[in-house]
Formats: structure tokens, C-alpha cells, sequence
């Protein structure tokens, strides 16, 4: 089957600074929110889907609402394809793809490294399989990382691919790719495991507090096939600050992951997550 490029990524409007919000307001914004949620993932474990491809391009000044004024910290990423899927299966959301899976090779759905990124090996694995222990050793307790562990491998675990890199900034980026047997068991794992109602359910490695990333665009968490959780370390926070986005899309749960000494910048998250949300879908 031959390559198509996927469309460039959505446009996310500009985050702008707001007058701290009275408790009722952020009480109805989290419901909203929940709301949202509750009704991509219906959306997500739904049989029926249309069959796309998706390209991603080069970002370029206008690829994202907000992020047309220089300088804005965007980041500037290869132009890449979706895989090809192998021949005869379907799209993870045609019609006759009931189990939402992903038969495109999970390696090349990572996203890639944008330019200026020092690749990290420790996410690489062997031929781009990643061991689940250097996932789990994102995790802080030893205690959580045991439990989830033990999880993983109940509801079938197939696949880890992960990749990993440092900017000129000293921003690191992780991203990690689990892929189970359905859609269902994925969104069973994310509810269960991962993402709770304001915060994760468990801490990452120096990202102690957490809550809801109130800079992420609310309209960008949902896409009707993919839904995003996405927290950030509270203040005061130690010598860096953590960013992480939890996606579940068909069959694979993907976490990223920010950090960067003095503050994770709002932009390049943002700009990540988006892209790897649409190279899943």
C-alpha cells in the first residue's frame, strides 16, 4: 500500500492568561470537561469508525492557532506519513476493525524527533522494542511500579515502543507506546490504571503534586477517535517541572512525558501531544 501524508495537525487557540477562576467556575469547567471526555471515549470504543489515513507535516507559523508570533517555542518536526498498514487489514477505525486495532507497525508510530534533538537510548530498546521496565521505571514508587506491573500483564500487555530525546533547552521528552489486544482492554487499562478525575493516579519520578494542565486546550483533549489526559506538576516544584499526557487511542495507551529544568514549557507540549494524537488516529 502506498504512503499518504497525513494532514497537518489541528490548530490549538492561544492560551492566554485569565483572572484566577471562582471555585464554582473551576467546578463546572471540570465537569465540562468530564463530560467531554466521557463522550470521546464512547466514541473511542465504538465499533463503527471511518477508514483514514493522517499525514503530519512540518510545522509550520500557522499549523497552530497561537503559535504564528516568533518567538513561541514551537519546535520544528520532520515531515513524516503514517505507516502503511499491512495488506488486507484495516484502518484502526474502519468499520470491519471491531477491536480498534492498530496493524500498522507500533515503532513507526512513535513520533519522531524534532530537529536539534539529542536522541535518548535509553527509550530506543532493542530494534524499538522497549522492556516494560524502562517504562515502569518512569513511576516513583517501587510500590506502584510493582502493582502496575502486575496490571500490565493481566490485561495482556503486547507491546511497548518508545522514544526519547533532549533539547538545546534541557527540556527531555519521552514517549511511550503500550498496545494491547482491543480498544477495550486499552480504555479499561487508561481508566483503571493511569488518569483519575483532577490528577494521575500515579506519580511520575520527581513530579510528586500534579493536577489538570489548565493551559491545555480543552477542545484539543477529544478528536472522536483519541482521548487525552493531560496534567502538569503543581508549584512549587523541585529543580524541574513535569508535563505528562496520557492517550488513549483503539488498542494503545501512550504517555508523554516533559520535563525541563526551571519550568516544562506549555507550547512544545502541547505541540507534541497534538502530533502524536493524530499520528495514532
Amino acid at each position: 500500500m502506498s504512503e499518504q501524508q497525513i494532514p497537518v495537525a489541528p490548530e490549538l487557540p492561544v492560551p492566554e492568561p485569565e483572572p484566577e477562576p471562582a471555585t464554582p467556575a473551576v467546578k463546572d469547567r471540570r465537569v465540562l470537561r468530564a463530560v467531554l471526555r466521557w463522550t470521546a471515549a464512547c466514541l473511542v470504543f465504538a465499533a463503527a469508525g471511518t477508514a483514514t489515513a493522517y499525514g503530519i507535516t512540518r510545522m509550520q507559523r500557522t499549523d497552530l492557532p497561537g503559535l504564528a508570533t516568533r518567538p513561541d517555542g514551537r519546535w520544528v518536526y520532520p515531515r513524516i506519513v503514517h505507516p502503511p498498514l499491512p495488506a488486507g487489514r484495516p484502518a484502526p477505525f474502519a468499520d470491519r476493525n471491531a477491536a480498534n486495532v492498530h496493524y500498522a507497525d507500533l515503532r513507526k508510530l512513535v513520533l519522531p524527533a524534532p530537529k536539534g534533538a539529542k536522541a535518548d537510548p535509553a527509550q530506543a530498546g532493542d530494534h524499538g522494542w522497549t522492556k516494560p521496565a524502562v517504562f515502569l521505571a518512569e513511576y516513583a514508587s517501587k510500590d506502584d511500579r510493582d502493582a502496575l506491573q502486575g496490571e500490565l500483564t493481566d490485561h495482556g500487555l503486547r507491546h511497548i515502543a518508545a522514544r526519547g530525546w533532549t533539547m538545546p533547552d534541557g527540556t527531555r521528552t519521552r514517549i511511550y507506546l503500550l498496545q494491547f489486544e482491543t480498544g477495550l482492554i486499552a480504555g479499561e487499562v487508561q481508566q483503571d490504571e493511569f488518569t483519575g478525575y483532577n490528577d494521575p493516579r500515579l506519580a511520575l519520578r520527581g513530579a510528586a503534586a500534579n493536577v489538570m494542565d489548565a493551559s491545555y486546550p480543552t477542545d484539543a483533549t477529544v478528536d472522536g477517535n483519541s482521548l487525552v489526559e493531560e496534567y502538569a506538576e503543581k508549584q512549587p516544584y523541585g529543580a524541574e517541572q513535569v508535563r505528562q499526557a496520557y492517550i488513549s487511542c483503539g488498542d494503545v495507551i501512550a504517555l508523554v512525558v516533559q520535563s525541563r529544568p526551571g519550568g516544562a514549557r506549555e507550547i512544545p507540549f502541547q505541540q507534541t501531544v497534538v502530533l502524536q494524537q493524530q499520528l495514532l488516529g
